[in-house]
């Protein structure tokens, strides 16, 4: 089965973490990474700009109503995901547990929609 791993988790936490921290915080998301691709179970994944990045479009009339940001404010940001490819979800959900962002944010896992293949 497909998933979508996605991390969500406060990106003000880490404005104030020493560059020796954020070293050490990449480092287990490299070696997460690592690890899913070893064991075949990861098809694609990347971290996301900061929030404050994003453009929001919405449909107003036939136009497009573009804002800056994300639409709505929350206390954890979508930050990054993960293509997951396992047996199950509980495969599933013990992939997630390992995440690193699972310490200190939610990652949700969403079970991704397969369409019969259409000429």
């Amino acid at each position: 089965m497909r998933y979508m791993l996605l991390i969500y988790g406060d990106e003000s936490a880490y404005s104030n973490v020493s560059e020796a921290d954020q070293e050490a915080q990449l480092a287990k998301w490299f070696s997460y990474t690592e690890e899913m691709r070893n064991a075949g179970v990861s098809t694609g994944g990347d971290a996301l700009q900061p929030t404050a990045t994003a453009t929001s479009v919405r449909d107003n009339g036939g136009e497009p109503l573009v804002t800056d940001g994300p639409f709505a404010e929350t206390k954890e940001q979508l930050g990054g995901y993960y293509l997951l490819d396992v047996a199950d979800l509980d495969e599933a959900i013990k992939w997630a547990h390992k995440c690193p962002g699972a310490k200190s944010g939610t990652i949700e896992l969403r079970p991704i929609m397969e369409f019969p293949d259409t000429p």
